[in-house]
């Protein structure tokens, strides 16, 4: 790595203003790094391949954010530093919105995402685009993470042979390498906490209708979500503070608190005491390695040092319970067709046959993994009336509300609840609750290990304080070695 870009390492947002605040730094200046390391990293070197597009107007949104700062005009903790965000999210300017395939790669939004202009507002430079697992991995059974067919293969800064997590696989592995200061992911199931486990990142996996959807290549209406990706919880703090917001284009951002909270008010070093912690080891500890186990136990070890109160082997009653994939598999055809109606209709991209009959016309080039979801979706009436949908659907919420995580909660009386990595991510997802996971080592071979906490809806608050303890306790993130 040149000394010219190693400077950026693990600067968080506060260092970053703190340098740009004393005329240390210009946000041309950072700008300018990011792109050198995006040289270094992503396009040679190790080929990390994260990065699907660069701004091309991103170092003259430098100069209009540093003018706007010697003028004594700076919007906030993001003004002038440079963001990367999914290819699944909208943006009307000379950047493209492609969900990774080869059929959207000329597609450029008519609009802004809600998000992106809450990002915008803040004084935010969208540095780039990452890649992704292709249709947030909503196409293919056997697709690999982080590949897609427009943006190849992303690849885990931390060794080429871990997996990467998907499916916001490229963000992850973009901030956790120093190419941009946070990043902005998106979840259906375990795709923000996958990818930021596996990159030893703070992920941050919102409550349904904290983030506005609109403008967000979509799966199900029911459990999709944008969320923070970033090196610190403070961090995470920050851009979550940034991009909630009430959007009149999504119904479902009424529901949650009525006024914005400020996230880095819930930054407390002893965060843990006082707090009940309940360990979900049945199943989810059985779906990790023995090694990861054993830095799970240790994590554990840190929340009783920290003054939480530990309660081991609760149970999540519906853990075990048979799930299907029904709901996604039902939504995704209406919501995606109403996506489409936003795409300029001279790429005949209307419904979801048109995209199934336009990837067999590329072939293999757009095939490599097939496209049996798409297959299955389509076979759908996209009117969400089938019994086996609606069935599913209250299925999930009872299963995964109720009977699930409110009923773990309630019944051990706990603050939150922990498990490793994104193993415990659909239970949440499905019941549309959040999660944040945070770094808690590697095994020997350097493969990061995360600590998720889970809790019920619009918890974010308890979250950020227990993972701030932890985190501030533990400072386990190791930057990847190049």
């Amino acid at each position: 790595m040149s000394e010219q870009t190693s400077w950026v390492e693990e600067k968080t947002v506060k260092n970053l203003q703190e340098a740009l605040e004393s005329g240390e730094l210009t946000s041309r200046k950072l700008v300018l790094t990011y792109l050198k390391r995006i040289s270094e990293l992503d396009s040679t070197g190790p080929n990390l391949n994260s990065i699907i597009e660069v701004n091309p107007d991103a170092l003259y949104l430098a100069d209009k954010l540093d003018t706007e700062r010697k003028e004594g005009k700076v919007r906030g903790a993001l003004h002038g530093l440079p963001v990367v965000i999914k290819d699944n999210i909208d943006t009307n300017d000379k950047m493209h919105t492609s969900a990774g395939s080869l059929l959207l790669k000329n597609h450029v939004a008519k609009e802004d995402a809600f998000i992106v202009k809450q990002l915008r507002k803040a004084g935010a430079i969208l540095l780039g685009k990452a890649n992704l697992t292709e249709w947030a991995n909503f196409i293919a059974e056997d697709m690999p993470t982080g590949y897609s067919s427009r943006g190849g293969q992303t690849l885990n800064p931390y060794g080429k042979d871990f997996m990467v997590g998907g499916s916001s696989a490229g963000t992850g592995a973009a901030i956790t390498s120093n190419l941009a200061v946070v990043g902005i992911g998106t979840e259906t199931s375990g795709s923000i906490l996958s990818p930021a486990s596996q990159n030893s990142l703070v992920g941050v996996k919102p409550t349904v209708g904290l983030i506005s959807r609109s403008g967000i290549i979509p799966i199900s209406h029911t459990q999709d979500t944008a969320g923070p990706m970033t090196r610190t919880v403070e961090d995470a703090a920050i851009l979550l503070s940034v991009i909630q917001g009430k959007d009149e284009n999504d119904p479902v951002t009424g529901i949650g608190p009525s006024t914005k909270i400020d996230y880095t008010n819930h930054l407390k070093k002893g965060g843990l005491k006082g707090k009940r912690i309940g360990i979900a080891r049945k199943p989810y500890f059985d779906y990790v390695e023995k090694e990861k186990q054993q830095l799970m136990d240790e994590a554990i070890e840190q929340l009783k040092a920290q003054g939480a109160e530990i309660v081991e082997n609760i149970e999540v009653p519906s853990a075990g319970v048979d799930w299907d994939i029904n709901v996604m598999l039902y939504e995704f055809k209406p919501a995606l067709e109403a996506y489409l109606k936003t795409v300029d209709s001279s790429f005949g991209l209307r419904t979801l046959n048109d995209l199934i009959n336009g990837n067999r016309n590329l072939g293999s080039k757009a095939l490599k993994y097939g496209q049996a979801l798409f297959y299955q979706a389509a076979a759908t009436s996209g009117q969400l009336t089938e019994s086996a949908y609606l069935n599913s659907l209250i299925f999930d919420q009872e299963q995964s509300r109720e009977k699930g995580i409110d009923a773990a909660l309630e019944k051990n009386q706990l603050d939150a609840i922990v498990t490793p990595n994104n193993a415990g991510a659909m239970i949440p997802a499905k019941a549309g609750y959040p999660s944040i996971t945070v770094p808690a080592g590697y095994t020997t071979e350097g493969e990061p290990v995360g600590l998720t906490f889970t809790a019920s809806a619009y918890a974010e608050p308890t979250l950020f304080e227990c993972a701030y303890g932890y985190e501030q306790a533990t400072n386990c993130r190791k930057a990847p070695q190049f």
